[in-house]
């Protein structure tokens, strides 16, 4: 199956962006013209309520969803109930934070499914947790 990157929120946020702050290893595979990007629906909704906060740089969440729907590169994958059941497993449990548990068990959802999986991020605590490949 497919080598899948699953994309944090940051990730996405300040790949859009061009903020400095993105690793260089996720800038150059995130940047590839070959990569698959899968966005969690529920990053790109917690990427918009940032922008409606005025917390990021992306002017408007018009621009946000023109920019990753022009993307072709980037699958946006739903909140299912598969999802939602692997959030309740021993690893999904193990990321406190309720975005970032539906991220990394989308990941994981699709692991169960036959792909090979690596998520962009720089959290923290999913980064230790060690549940899925990180790239950062």
């Amino acid at each position: 199956m497919a080598n899948k990157l699953i994309l944090d929120t940051h990730a996405l946020i300040w790949y859009l962006e061009g903020n400095q702050k993105l690793g260089a290893q996720a800038k150059t595979r995130m940047g590839a013209a070959d990569s698959l990007m899968v966005l969690p629906l529920i990053a790109l909704a917690e990427a918009a309520f940032l922008i409606e906060r005025g917390r990021i740089g992306i002017p408007t969440t018009k621009d946000l969803l023109t920019d990753v729907h022009n993307d072709k590169r980037i699958e946006i994958f739903p909140l299912t109930w598969d999802v939602f059941e692997r959030s309740l497993t021993p690893e999904g449990l193990q990321i406190p934070e309720l975005h970032d548990r539906f991220i990394v068990s989308t990941g994981l959802h699709l692991q169960d499914l036959g792909d090979s999986v690596e998520i962009i991020t720089k959290d923290r605590t999913i980064t230790q947790a060690g549940i899925l490949p990180v790239i950062w």
